[in-house]
């Protein structure tokens, strides 16, 4: 220590060169983050626009207002496990901070018997921290169970709910279709979940600890060398806290922006591998290693200047909250002794100064080391805060899409009485059995983007559609209206309820489970049971699109396979086929959905789904479908429509 303080003390110069120069990279730092940070994508400058709170990560009265919001749901009750384990937590911090103070006091008297040549003290006392290491060692382990369980529990409790309101109905769509405000999803679902949690727990560990310390070292200094001492350090801290606060300012946004770029290097990664196929085809690889190495370069630049500015940042951390504090302490803690008229050491012996003097400087070391982490820990909230705010924005989209509300960039119309007859979710939505009825709805993409003008058309329970048209005229878009992905932007939709309705697509889903998984899906097998519906039944449904083999091959409804390679393009037809057989649907939307499958067997499927009573919407070129349908839709793609029976001459004009 001594020869530490003459460092310090014969350095004074250097280390204040030292922090003017850091002072002077924070700054050109700051200004060219605040630089970086503007350069984003248009939907990202347009969304901030719409809430001026979405990029704002500062430790602030909003800050702590989303921490309270956030600590609700991963603290729900006040008797759970999370409760129990804060407790733990707290408690094992108390304990270890009286053995911090035990240790102290046994290492100095340690050290005053060995310098006073006392083997029978220096035997008692080892003896002594001999008995105790168990006790402290358990306590360490303790502490470090509580923390690591507390994340994880955090961790859950949090991942569960957003996910509640992520899966809620269609809202997984919607935040991809629908609302353009939050991208990459599934990293704010996975990693931002899990660093937000791990930097709360490790906050309230770094605060707590530091804070205890603190408070029992003043108390223990307080009757050793005064009140003054430890007001002094208490003072020190509250003036270099708002310091280095006010320098800390930035690391919040460029947190936010981390993980921003974070995400569109995942996104376009992620891309890469769902279109490997398509992009071979183009030789593509140049072409999307540009992609790849222009959104990593972004990334890397930020991290650059990231990392330059935690430098420079630590170096004034390290002077402020470390170094500068130990001077104050030794400044504190020698008052005491260099005075003379101290009435408490006035008649004490050399040995016992000695003593007393490595006792408190101990303690007012640890006090200092304490207060400079309180410090350090401003910047740790300020990195919280960045997760804070991009766990906020996620919680509050989540819940505008659940109520019905979404924020898109819109197509821009010259025509202005157009453009606000356009209001997403004005039409009406009406539940019947056995009718799909349009009644002067527009058909229009959720940016805004008019199809058809006005649609009226009604089908009923038996009466079979074609529905045909170029690519673009709004085929799709139709269906996904039908389906309540899409909201209406006026008239009125009158359809069975959701599950009524089924949607077959040209790719079928195939999920991550068992042969009978890919049947009954979204079915559990317990709904099955529940049902009623046997797997012989089931046998029969892949019987009847010529998939019986399937079964014989695997030897039981229970394997599990990948079947989106498992099977063809043909038996992935037939298998949403037989999935629409169990689910039995009013109405079931096909979207070119036989395209690799026999002739025959696409007549048997229409004449099943007829005598079971499933009306269907066909999107499909085959002239040989013609003949299961009884009316069609044509859309000519630029905002008209035909709905008219077909008849000899319609099928006639078809061929």
């Amino acid at each position: 220590m001594a020869a530490f303080s003459k460092y310090v003390t014969g350095k004074n110069s250097s280390i204040a060169a030292g922090v003017l120069l850091a002072l002077y990279l924070l700054k050109r730092r700051r200004r060219s983050a605040e630089k970086g940070s503007k350069k984003i994508s248009p939907d990202l400058v347009l969304n901030t626009e719409k809430d001026g709170k979405k990029d704002r990560a500062a430790v602030d009265r909003l800050f702590f207002l989303r921490i309270l919001r956030i600590m609700r749901i991963m603290v729900p009750r006040l008797f759970c496990m999370e409760t129990g384990f804060l407790l733990l937590i707290a408690a094992m911090l108390v304990t270890r901070t009286y053995c911090d103070v035990w240790m102290i006091q046994n290492g100095t008297m340690i050290e005053s018997a060995i310098i006073g040549r006392s083997t029978k003290d220096f035997k008692t006392c080892l003896l002594s921290f001999v008995k105790f290491m168990p006790l402290i060692a358990l306590v360490n382990n303790f502490l470090k169970l509580g923390l690591n369980e507390l994340k994880l529990r955090f961790r859950e409790r949090l991942t569960k709910k957003l996910y509640d309101e992520y899966l809620q109905g269609f809202t997984y769509y919607k935040m991809g279709n629908l609302d353009n405000r939050i991208a990459n999803v599934d990293q704010l679902l996975t990693q931002d979940v899990e660093k937000f949690c791990n930097s709360v727990v490790d906050l309230y560990s770094n605060l707590s600890k530091p804070l205890l310390d603190i408070g029992l070292y003043i108390y223990k200094l307080t009757s050793a060398i005064g009140a003054q001492g430890p007001t002094i350090m208490m003072a020190y801290l509250l003036l270099s806290g708002l310091f280095l606060t006010r320098l800390r300012r930035p690391i919040g946004k460029m947190t936010v922006t981390e993980q921003r770029y974070e995400g569109e290097y995942r996104y376009v990664n992620s891309r890469l591998i769902t279109n490997s196929e398509e992009i071979a085809f183009y030789n593509g690889n140049r072409r999307e290693k540009q992609t790849i190495h222009s959104t990593f370069k972004k990334l890397v630049d930020h991290l650059h200047n990231f990392i330059f500015f935690r430098f420079s940042m630590g170096f004034v951390d390290s002077i402020i909250a470390k170094y500068v504090a130990t001077v104050v302490g030794y400044l504190v803690v020698s008052r005491p002794f260099l005075n003379l008229s101290y009435p408490r050491y006035l008649h004490s012996s050399h040995s016992e100064l000695l003593e007393e003097y490595y006792q408190s400087g101990r303690m007012l070391l640890r006090m200092s080391q304490a207060l400079g982490r309180i410090v350090l820990a401003g910047r740790e909230m300020t990195r919280l805060s960045g997760f804070t705010a991009r766990i906020t924005e996620l919680m509050k989209v989540l819940k505008d899409l659940n109520a019905g509300r979404y924020q898109r960039t819109m197509v821009s119309q010259q025509d202005k009485d157009t453009t606000e007859a356009l209001v997403p979710g004005s039409g009406r939505v009406i539940n019947r059995d056995n009718v799909i009825k349009f009644e002067h709805t527009p058909l229009a993409t959720p940016n805004g983007d008019v199809l058809i003008r006005d649609l009226s058309f009604e089908v009923k329970s038996g009466t079979n559609v074609l529905v045909c048209g170029p690519n673009g005229c709004g085929k799709s878009s139709l269906f996904r209206v039908l389906g309540e992905l899409w909201p209406l932007f006026g008239g009125s939709l009158t359809k069975p309820e959701r599950g009524k309705l089924f949607y077959v697509p040209q790719r079928p889903y195939l999920t991550l489970g068992s042969l009978r998984d890919q049947v009954i899906y979204p079915d559990t097998h317990d709904e099955q049971m529940k049902k009623g519906i046997s797997d012989q039944v089931l046998r029969e449904y892949l019987d009847k699109v010529q998939l019986g083999h399937i079964l014989e091959r695997e030897g039981s409804w229970d394997s599990v396979q990948d079947w989106m390679d498992v099977l063809s393009g043909g038996e992935k037809q037939r298998m949403a086929m037989a999935r629409l057989f169990y689910h039995k649907p009013q109405f079931a939307i096909l979207d070119e959905c036989t395209s690799a499958v026999s002739v025959d067997v696409e007549d048997y499927i229409y004449s099943h789904c007829r005598t079971v009573g499933i009306t269907l919407f066909t999107v499909s070129h085959r002239k040989s479908l013609w003949k299961h349908h009884e009316y069609y839709l044509h859309m000519d793609g630029r905002g008209s429509y035909e709905f008219k029976p077909i008849t000899e001459e319609t099928v006639e004009f078809g061929s």
